[in-house]
């Protein structure tokens, strides 16, 4: 299975992975070397995205991230494992198209059979690079959200964008494991579904667990093995979203078919 993780946070954090050792202290028993992808939102909007189809022990790139510390309020990242599509950097998440004047991302873990004859996930303009059923429900979900954006000199009000997320989330829900991080700049939206902790089982619920820190009454840094998140503000407020919990605090599982919005390091709306 592949790994999703983003971050939303009141001050810019700094974001270091080590991916492989990541992966694995999520879980993951089989290889997953068929690509990695990092983003980080700059101040201005704009989106450093670093990505490969190979795996993370033998990255340039991801030992140049580590050193780099980049900082940022909204990171989202995921590692490959390929179901569909061969590996390539088109097929790398997360994806990113430019929608309304803002940078969007999205990275999926599961699969969605037969997602192009399901009423409603028409493409209109925005249409895929690559091959895999991830960035086809990318497309689909900006497609719907293209009349909210296209005229917005500001972000459109937050619930009119979830309600919309939520919407496209509830419809592909029954394809298959739909656990979904999508971000507009503003916001991080988070689905989760359900999720094969091994190859071997049934997919089940949880798809996605947060967790909620409030650093002005706990340590401003945040550590898991490959992991390290840190902040020059002792006021710091984060939200972590990940496929499984990465520490042995209080991470809590999001319902199977449950959305929630990040911004600012807090969860600012969900679905009941």
């Amino acid at each position: 299975m592949c790994e999703l993780f983003a971050v939303s946070s009141r001050h810019p954090v700094a974001v270091c992975f080590c991916l492989d050792e990541f992966a694995r202290h999520g879980g993951l028993t089989a290889p997953h070397g068929d690509g990695w992808g990092v983003a980080y939102y700059a101040d201005d909007g704009a989106v450093r995205l670093y990505k490969e189809p190979e795996p993370a022990s033998r990255s340039d790139w991801l030992r140049f991230i580590e050193q780099r510390r980049l900082h940022s309020t909204a990171v989202v990242s995921h590692i490959r494992r390929a179901t569909q599509g061969p590996p390539s950097l088109k097929n790398t998440q997360p994806f990113k198209r430019e929608l309304g004047g803002r940078v969007h991302l999205f990275a999926h873990n599961g699969d969605l059979p037969g997602l192009e004859a399901v009423p409603g996930m028409e493409l209109g303009c925005h249409r895929p690079v690559g091959q895999t059923d991830s960035e086809y429900a990318f497309c689909a979900l900006l497609n719907q959200l293209h009349e909210l954006w296209i005229s917005a000199t500001d972000p459109p009000a937050l619930e009119k964008r979830f309600a919309v997320v939520s919407r496209f989330a509830r419809t592909v829900a029954p394809l298959g494991m739909a656990n979904f991080v999508y971000s507009d700049g503003d916001a991080i939206f988070a689905h989760g579904n359900r999720r094969r902790n091994a190859e071997d089982e049934e997919p089940r619920p949880p798809g996605l667990f947060v967790l909620h820190r409030d650093c002005a009454s706990s340590r401003s840094e945040f550590c898991a093995k490959g992991l390290l998140i840190s902040s020059d503000i002792q006021s710091q407020v984060m939200t972590l979203v990940a496929s499984v919990p990465l520490t042995n605090e209080a991470w809590q599982p999001l319902g199977e078919g449950e959305t929630v919005a990040l911004r600012g390091g807090e969860i600012v709306a969900r679905t009941m």
